[in-house]
Formats: structure tokens, sequence, C-alpha cells
């Protein structure tokens, strides 16, 4: 059977939504000893580890751990889901093809921090959530399946980020499966679904 490895370093959201979609996670590593997502997965007998950052002097170091901890479990997948640390290109050309995230916004639009305040200021009328490969250049991976949301006029930062987080969780298990079930097809960068299965969500 298939299986993943999920990286968080806080509440791990996504990854209850992944849990609980019945998706198959061999573990759940973390960088952070108090990330709350730790006590959810052990909860639902998941094997999980913490790998401190603060315990390794360059980032090299830290991945290469990582890494190590990673391989322990023999995943077909890496999911990042919140998981805070920007990777060195050597530990994301290891696991190249392998390794996705779920990033807070309609991608390649605002990456990085602060999407929705971002979103907002821009005044999009239009915002959402990406599913991606993940590549050395931050959030510019390949796109396997998005959501977009409305953005209405009262909107502040932290009502926006609400609604887009439902859909996060609503497209992060399909994309996962997807990769699973070896249904994703990478051509000259753009990602499609065998079957032809929508990669877009549309939220009311």
């Amino acid at each position: 059977m298939k299986s993943t490895v999920i990286l968080i370093s806080g509440r791990g959201s996504n990854m209850q939504a992944l849990i609980e979609a019945g998706l198959p996670v061999a573990a759940v590593i973390s960088n952070r000893a108090d990330a709350a997502g730790l006590k959810h997965a052990a909860a639902r007998g998941i094997v999980t580890s913490v790998i401190p950052h603060r315990d390794y002097t360059t980032r090299e170091a830290f991945d290469a751990a990582l890494a190590q901890a990673i391989d322990g479990f023999r995943p077909d997948l890496v999911v990042l889901a919140g998981f805070m640390r920007i990777l060195t290109d050597a530990f994301v050309l290891r696991y190249q093809g392998r390794m996705l995230n779920i990033h807070p916004s309609l991608l390649p639009a605002f990456p990085g921090l602060d999407t929705h305040a971002r979103a907002l200021a821009a005044g999009v009328k239009l915002h959402g959530c990406s599913v991606h490969f993940v590549t050395p250049q931050l959030d510019h991976g390949p796109i396997v399946i998005q959501a977009a949301v409305p953005v209405l006029p009262h909107d502040d930062p932290e009502k926006l980020a609400a609604r887009v987080l439902a859909q996060e969780h609503r497209i992060f298990p399909q994309g996962v499966r997807w990769f699973l079930e070896e249904k994703l097809v990478i051509e000259r960068g753009v990602v499609r679904v065998k079957g032809e299965l929508p990669q877009q969500v549309f939220a009311p």
C-alpha cells in the first residue's frame, strides 16, 4: 500500500483533513515539539516524530536530519501541511516529483506569506488556494488543483482566510489521493489528471 509522511509546524488542520479523508499516513513529523497537530495524529494512532530545527546550526544539517527521518518510513509521497520552513534545494530535489504543498492563494499570484492581506490590498475579486508540486523556486511548482472563493465587500484577512481554509481542506485530500492513485501526469510543467477530472473548484 502506498503511504505518505506529513510535515507540520503548528495546528495541522490540513493534516487533520488528510487523515479524516482516510488517506494512508505512515508518520507525522514536526520541527516544533509544541505543534498541536502532533497530539491529533497520535490520538489517531499515527507515529509522530519531532526534529527541532533549532538543534541544528545550518539549514543543510536540519534538512539532512529531516530527510533521514522521512526515509525511515519509505513514503511514496511527502506532504507539506503547514510546514513553516524554507527547504534547501538539495532537500527539494531529493523528493522531486513526490512532494506536495498547499498554498493559500491562486498561484502564481501571491507566493510567500500574508497572502490574504495582499489579495485584499490588490483588490482581486477571486482568491483561493492551490495544491502544487514542490520545486526549488518557492511556491512555483506545477499546480495540481485549485479552489477559488469570491472576495466579498466586507472581507478582512481573517474572514477571507477562514473561507479559503475550508477549501484547502477540500482540495488537499483530492490532490494527494490523485497522486497515490497514479493519476497525475506532468507534461511541460503542467499537471493533468488521467480521466480528465476537473482540477478547479469554485466555492459559492
